[in-house]
């Protein structure tokens, strides 16, 4: 089985070089993911609108993988403020209750101004 490298069109891939996922069998790993809106090139202010954004990103990429959110087996959290832990986690918990799959939250400086959650996450695609 051969790699497939997917693109979101993001100027970012482009810039360093990344793809926004990696597919190896039933393996999908997803690069971290921001709350940029590629198509409009916007970023919302708030954690709460930039953590739904960055899960739609998300849900995206999966879907051009042939996966799906419930296919996410962990979750990498960057958060740039403590304060914000809460709110990016009550958003997480709308889309992951039911797969619950393993976290790590980071509070990190981010790589872009005006970033404040930055989400990475692997996936598996069952065989059912």
């Amino acid at each position: 089985m051969s790699r497939r490298l997917i693109s979101s069109g993001s100027k970012f891939e482009e810039l360093a070089g990344y793809s926004r996922a990696v597919v190896e069998g039933d393996w999908i790993l997803l690069a971290g993911t921001s709350g940029h809106d590629h198509k409009n090139d916007t970023l919302e202010e708030g954690v709460v609108e930039q953590t739904r954004q960055s899960l739609k990103n998300i849900r995206d990429g999966l879907e051009m993988a042939g996966a799906t959110m419930e296919d996410v087996v962990r979750i990498r959290v960057f958060v740039a403020d403590r304060a914000d832990v809460m709110a990016v986690s009550g958003v997480l918990k709308e889309t992951f209750d039911k797969i619950r799959p393993a976290n790590t939250t980071i509070v990190c400086t981010m790589a872009s101004e005006g970033m404040k959650v930055e989400l990475e996450v692997t996936a598996f695609r069952r065989q059912d």
